[in-house]
């Protein structure tokens, strides 16, 4: 979820819930080793745990890419095999990669070899014309032999050729089944799913046979699901969401920023997702998409935004509502 899951949008997650597992951003493997390393490494420490999610093909560079992520403390390394975005395709990673799961092998071998967290895998059932039921047991297969500690599954084909990157959420269809059936023949690996599980209803019964479930657009479009996960999904008590807590700390948040050069716009853009169905949620988005552009506005407009919500009524329709284990992606 380049561009969306930034630290912003991670920090304002982590307000929701203490218990997801957070996914950075892809960050390439080439950039970590000759780009900005502070700017794409760095971190608040409210967001643990974190995992960084790293774009690559080549072993020895993704191998110096985790030695200088490991100085930045994140709890996991995910390589992404399944973005099918032009831009991934071009520097031959992310989906294009179940065509060499060879190539994939021999990464995370190496990766292993120097992390100090768990190495993971975020892969599809295929590509293009590959028959998923044969290409994906081979590939968990690798996997699983190379020391991956857990892999997710994405259950759709990625089309790399004649679909966007949206249409390849949406098309592909659904194969559920196939890798529910790659979860009971690997009883003792960590297997995750993912790809369109819209809230938590779903991924709870996704958990009565699977590890994980991750959780990408639908926990970003309509945040206030992940306020329940503490309790629906790791079995804590249920308590009642402290919303002053969750709006002060994202006012103190946002002048931080602010004062280091930022702009409000760059936290708020990220908020605008909370209170799917509550009244006032239209004047809350409007206030948080439009006003917090404006120049030299102070953060004090989140608790603005927060004041137009009816939030003691609770929603007012039916929106979408992860050992066991959530991801946000």
């Amino acid at each position: 979820m380049i561009d969306w899951t930034d630290w912003h949008c991670r920090f304002f997650h982590r307000q929701l819930s203490a218990r997801a597992l957070l996914y950075t951003e892809m960050v390439v493997a080439d950039a970590i080793i000759h780009g900005p390393r502070e700017k794409l490494l760095s971190f608040n420490g409210e967001e643990h745990p974190v995992a960084l999610q790293l774009g690559g093909s080549d072993p020895a560079k993704l191998v110096e890419a985790v030695r200088i992520a490991s100085d930045y403390g994140y709890d996991e390394i995910n390589l992404n095999v399944g973005c099918p975005s032009d831009r991934v395709q071009s520097g031959t990673f992310g989906a294009c990669l179940m065509q060499t799961p060879e190539v994939v092998e021999a990464c995370v071998a190496a990766m292993k070899q120097v992390a100090t967290v768990p190495v993971t895998v975020k892969c599809r059932i295929g590509v293009d014309e590959q028959e998923a039921e044969a290409v994906l047991p081979d590939f968990l297969a690798r996997m699983i032999g190379a020391g991956a500690d857990a892999i997710w599954i994405h259950a759709r084909k990625a089309w790399l050729k004649g679909l966007s990157p949206k249409e390849n959420r949406e098309i592909p269809p659904l194969d559920y089944e196939l890798v529910y059936r790659m979860k009971r023949e690997n009883p003792d690996v960590f297997l995750g799913i993912n790809g369109g599980i819209s809230d938590l209803d779903q991924a709870v019964r996704h958990l009565a046979v699977m590890d994980g479930v991750m959780l990408g657009r639908a926990s970003y479009h309509n945040a206030t699901l992940l306020t329940e996960v503490d309790q629906r999904i790791y079995g804590e008590a249920a308590k009642p969401v402290d919303w002053d807590h969750v709006r002060d700390a994202m006012i103190g948040y946002a002048e931080r920023v602010v004062a280091s050069g930022g702009r409000l716009n760059h936290v708020t853009r990220h908020m605008v997702g909370l209170f799917q169905g509550y009244a006032g949620a239209r004047r809350y988005r409007q206030i948080l998409s439009s006003e917090a552009t404006k120049p030299g506005v102070s953060p004090d407009l989140i608790a603005e935004a927060f004041a137009a919500v009816d939030i003691a009524g609770g929603p007012k329709t039916q929106v979408a509502s992860s050992s066991t284990s959530a991801a946000a992606e």
